[in-house]
């Protein structure tokens, strides 16, 4: 059985229950999507699963994919039409379904337990305050150390900067998965579901959306 489904960040809203009570959600456009290809498998792979491509509501054209792509879809032998966007959901056994076979935002239902898997916000060069929390220096009697790292090496053996330590650099777009996340409620027609709590990047980021093992 397929755990998992291929969106699209969309934003942020509240639900509002019948005693007033407000729930801040974040709603994921999840699906449609179609099944691939199915040949992942333990024995030949080393692990089970089964590759997803988006249908988006512009599809692509045929003549604008290029031949090793177009190829691996005339592979499949199922004459799904080409998409974009592909993934792959790993599975706990083997795969039960059929190429062309459609997964939608129907697998899931209020209550699940969910985690979901993207890219963060890229943030560009940061340094150590803003990247990973480092305090600041004194602000007055003329120090001049007031957003600095501080010293990060040795005044004798080794004498080196060790590999890992925290320093200024590239911050954010990292593959991010958040997890202990709960659905609110599942919109069936639109395709579309809210989630209770925030999820990794922007508005229009892709996602993976897979149940949670632990419920």
């Amino acid at each position: 059985m397929i755990n998992g489904i291929i969106g699209r960040k969309v934003g942020m809203t509240q639900l509002f229950a019948e005693d007033g009570t407000v729930t801040p959600v974040t709603v994921i456009k999840a699906g449609p999507c179609v099944v691939v290809q199915t040949k992942k498998s333990t024995g030949r792979d080393g692990y089970n699963a089964v590759q997803l491509g988006l249908v988006e509501d512009k599809p692509i054209k045929v003549k604008n994919v290029t031949k090793p792509m177009r190829g691996h879809f005339e592979k499949t032998g199922g004459g799904t039409p080409p998409t974009r966007i592909l993934r792959e959901i790993r599975l706990e056994e083997e795969p039960e379904v059929e190429i062309g076979e459609q997964v939608k935002a129907d697998m899931f239902t209020d209550g699940d337990k969910i985690e979901v898997i993207g890219r963060s916000k890229g943030r560009g060069f940061a340094g150590t305050i803003k990247r990973h929390g480092f305090a600041r220096g004194p602000m007055t009697h003329g120090s001049m150390n007031v957003r600095r790292p501080g010293s990060i090496g040795q005044s004798a053996s080794p004498s080196r900067v060790l590999k890992g330590t925290k320093s200024s650099g590239h911050m954010g777009n990292a593959r991010v998965t958040a997890r202990g996340l709960t659905i609110a409620k599942v919109d069936v027609d639109n395709n579309l579901i809210m989630v209770r709590g925030s999820i990794p990047g922007p508005n229009g980021r892709l996602v993976v959306v897979k149940k949670s093992k632990i419920q």
